[in-house]
């Protein structure tokens, strides 16, 4: 009997978690190659695979990205603070950490595209990590602290939202799929707002979170397709992001490639 090769491969980390395993059914479902790497290291047979694609953590998809001949898409790291104030609802600063160290009040403190260090409340600076352990001179967000009373993931494609899924109510987990939610025409209402004109750009495929306040709606921040859970999303609708976030670097467009994660060159 003949059969049709894939024309497409998604490779996992070697942890896989639960949004991995659904990505990997729905790739499936559609004819596609799926392949969990055991290691850090790509092997040879996996580096010539055709059309590759990846659902995997920023460190080690930066461990294996230019081995497998991918890019990766990720929203600019000063995009939720380039925002408008009616759109996050709150101040926003993009810094380096050796700045955020001097922070004399309470703030939220992330890392932009990273998981360098936990994303939290800090009472204050000193509670950061120190040049030991993360470089001064490492980008961070730092917000106004903000009540979310609801909050949301959705995955978009080329500013449509595709699939979406609540995910916390009140501060804690609380997962439906969007089209269950009341609210679901507002937060589709709120995210075409993010492609209004004049607002910073996004890359074709992400991953943003929104979530409503007592004084509206707001974004959370936005994430990398390639690197989000997805909660209650259509595991189906949410591929379709990942393939278009994580893909063979020459097919990249010009409107996609400014948007491209930095290769790093990783030292085994």
């Amino acid at each position: 009997m003949n059969t049709v090769p894939p024309t497409r491969t998604l490779f996992l980390s070697p942890r896989v978690t639960a949004t991995g395993h659904a990505l990997a059914a729905a790739a499936h479902r559609r004819g596609m190659a799926t392949r969990t790497l055991p290691t850090w290291r790509v092997p040879q047979d996996a580096a010539d695979a055709v059309g590759p694609s990846l659902y995997a953590g920023p460190l080690f998809a930066d461990a294996v990205a230019t081995d497998l001949g991918l890019g990766l898409l990720e929203a600019d790291a000063d995009w939720l603070a380039r925002l408008p104030y009616e759109l996050t609802g709150r101040e926003v600063e993009f810094t380096t950490l050796a700045e955020a160290r001097g922070l004399r009040r309470p703030a939220f403190v992330k890392p932009p595209n990273d998981k360098s260090f936990p994303a939290r409340v800090y009472p204050d600076g000193s509670g950061l990590p120190g040049p030991d352990a993360v470089d001064d001179d490492a980008p961070v967000l730092v917000s106004d602290i903000v009540a979310f009373t609801a909050e949301y993931r959705l995955f978009l494609l080329d500013g449509e939202v595709v699939t979406g899924s609540r995910y916390a109510t009140g501060g804690r987990l609380d997962v439906a799929p969007l089209d269950d939610d009341p609210l679901a025409g507002e937060v589709r209402g709120f995210a075409g707002r993010l492609f209004a004109p004049g607002v910073p750009e996004l890359p074709g495929a992400v991953v943003v979170d929104v979530g409503s306040t007592a004084d509206g709606w707001a974004v959370v921040e936005a994430n990398a397709a390639w690197a989000s859970g997805h909660y209650a999303c259509d595991a189906d609708a949410a591929l379709d992001v990942v393939l278009r976030a994580a893909a063979p670097l020459a097919g990249f467009g010009a409107e996609d490639r400014r948007f491209l994660r930095p290769a790093v060159t990783v030292v085994r």
